[in-house]
């Protein structure tokens, strides 16, 4: 057993993995977005999520909370989609200090566009590597830590205060 100031082989061996593999398929995901449809990961994580919203709207602060990004670092790449046309960004019409984030035709096009090569490489690089036990293991253990990391947030995850 260790104590709380350190970890024990099998321990660090978990996590150095865990770092490892999250470093490989974030770099090759990085790549496939930018070559097949110019994005970074982040704003195809914006794009994912208002296509996953209903209406394909949500609320600036909400997409900053579930992708566990800084609101000032979201507002740039933001920005960048809505110059390109992909994202459309309004005051919320029940409060005006609230930024609504709107997916456009253009941006739901440019998510089609790398779709493809995004699943291929996911496909490729982590899934073929297991089979469906093992994907419900890893969603069941890693369910629980995104769980009980969410009960103590960073700032960038945790829920704006209500005014």
């Amino acid at each position: 057993m260790t104590d709380a100031t350190s970890l024990d082989a099998e321990q660090l061996r978990a996590y150095l993995t865990l770092k490892e593999v999250s470093s490989l398929l974030d770099h090759a995901v990085e790549q496939q977005l930018r070559v097949d449809g110019g994005l970074t990961g982040p704003q195809f994580g914006i794009l994912a999520r208002l296509n996953d919203a209903p209406g394909g709207r949500l609320r600036m602060t909400d997409v900053a909370d579930g992708m566990v990004y800084s609101r000032s670092g979201l507002t740039y790449q933001a920005g960048q989609l809505e110059k390109a046309g992909l994202i459309s960004r309004s005051p919320a019409e029940d409060d005006e200090r609230s930024v609504m984030v709107t997916l456009t035709a253009a941006g739901r096009e440019r998510l089609g566009q790398v779709m493809p090569g995004h699943i291929e490489v996911v496909q490729r690089l982590l899934l073929t590597s297991l089979d469906r036990a093992d994907i419900t293991a890893i969603t069941e253990i890693l369910g629980r830590v995104r769980d009980r990391m969410r009960t103590a947030p960073p700032r960038s995850a945790a829920p704006r205060r209500k005014a």
